[in-house]
């Protein structure tokens, strides 16, 4: 892993390269959507389980899901209850989402905005990318700068002054995960945020 300042790490996730930064639940390994095959390879993770688009704000990331006017309206209430925050909804996803990012089941798309303002500052800045957690797959996630920088040398990650100056660590629980089923939501994970949906 090497160290970089923000300026430096925003300009290499713009250039495509994988970078690190903390969460509200747990450190991210991040990528241009289009480059998602970075991560899955740093990971060896397997192509059937997709990455997550994360976004600094809902309007960043409802064009990458395909919905009706109602169902839109049902999502974005949901939106407004737990975002940012550690929910990840599972939506439709529109023509708009890279294959790369959900290789195998590219119908669906995976959408959150994390409450952490370090990470909104750099992904107002990136636009939305695809993350998952950094740890190898199979793995727990990795909590600490030492760790990531072990496991995966050729990332860039920020400064360790720029983030403890800008807010505590992430909290180490992965966010709740649901799916909308067309009618009602599927509770695919269990994490952080005691979901009750919303239509």
């Amino acid at each position: 892993m090497t160290l970089v300042s923000m300026d430096a790490l925003v300009a290499g996730a713009i250039a495509g390269r994988v970078v690190s930064f903390p969460t509200d639940t747990v450190p991210a390994l991040a990528v241009q959507p289009e480059q998602a095959s970075l991560i899955f390879a740093a990971k060896q993770r397997s192509l059937d389980k997709p990455l997550i688009l994360m976004g600094a704000s809902p309007r960043e990331l409802w064009s990458f899901a395909s919905a009706s006017p109602q169902e839109l309206e049902i999502w974005q209430q949901v939106a407004e209850r737990y975002w940012p925050g550690a929910l990840t909804l599972v939506l439709p996803a529109s023509d708009k989402v890279p294959p790369a990012m959900n290789p195998t089941e590219p119908t669906t798309i995976g959408l959150r905005v994390p409450n952490h303002r370090l990470a909104q500052m750099i992904l107002s800045q990136t636009g939305a990318m695809a993350t998952t957690s950094a740890n190898r797959s199979g793995e727990p996630p990795l909590q600490s700068l030492r760790e990531i920088s072990a496991t995966f040398p050729e990332v860039l990650a920020l400064q360790p002054e720029g983030v403890e100056a800008e807010q505590p660590a992430s909290m180490g629980v992965p966010s709740t995960v649901v799916k909308w089923m067309g009618s009602g939501w599927e509770i695919l994970r269990e994490g952080s945020i005691n979901f009750i949906g919303v239509g």
